[in-house]
């Protein structure tokens, strides 16, 4: 799983959350299919970011994958892929989000973490937003004001990678938030203090979260047991 800077022109990136399904219980107990496999799409060049154990932090869900690419029908292929593996295939989907690098809102400078070659973090929490409706209508230097506040607020978690990408037309959000760090309790904090900004008065959903800890392949059979 590389985490080497990559072109940023167009970068398309995928997540999928499953969870176990109670009526087929997984009995594969071997990664060396997945492991093979996950060598073998990178080598095609999609990037797996990595694999999350998000099994109780929410109870309908078990296993997160994130992965990205130049090309969104490849991510589409692969998972596909991993799907049909022993390990993952009797798993059920329960939130699919794809997005694609373009100039956020609140900095136009800003590349996704992923893609400036940031390693990924012990830690990952990822979660749609959409705007209000008026959002779009303000004066612009009314919203690069409240944005400017925003990232200040932002910026003060040195700890945390900001991966923002936008969503637009690629499902039912305007923008996909992942944030990465090495302990749980910076994303928990730097949420908690984003609350407080004026930006939070045009926000119309941005909900469901997921959080998971990064873990290798190896680790997979347990977390489904």
């Amino acid at each position: 799983m590389s985490s080497a800077p990559e072109s940023t022109s167009t970068q398309f990136t995928l997540w999928a959350v499953f969870r176990r399904d109670p009526a087929k219980p997984v009995t594969a107990t071997d990664d060396t299919e997945l492991a093979a496999l996950v060598e073998l799409i990178e080598a095609g060049g999609v990037t797996i970011r990595g694999f999350y154990d998000v099994s109780g932090l929410r109870a309908d869900a078990d296993l997160m994958v994130w992965m990205h690419g130049p090309v969104a029908e490849d991510l589409q292929r692969d998972l596909r892929r991993l799907r049909r593996t022993d390990l993952l295939q009797d798993l059920l989907p329960v939130w699919n989000a794809m997005g694609v690098h373009r100039d956020a809102e609140f900095n136009r400078s800003h590349v996704p973490g992923f893609l400036r070659g940031e390693h990924a973090r012990e830690w990952l929490t990822v979660y749609p937003f959409v705007r209000s409706y008026e959002w779009y209508l303000l004066p612009e230097e009314e919203r690069r004001a409240m944005l400017a506040d925003h990232g200040r607020k932002g910026a003060a978690y040195t700890n945390v990678v900001a991966n923002t990408v936008a969503s637009f037309a690629l499902g039912d959000y305007e923008w996909l938030l992942p944030m990465e760090a090495d302990e749980l309790s910076d994303l928990v904090d730097m949420m908690r203090a984003l609350r407080y900004t004026e930006a939070r008065r045009h926000v119309r959903e941005e909900v469901p979260f997921f959080t998971g800890r990064l873990v290798p392949t190896s680790a997979i059979a347990e977390i489904l047991s």
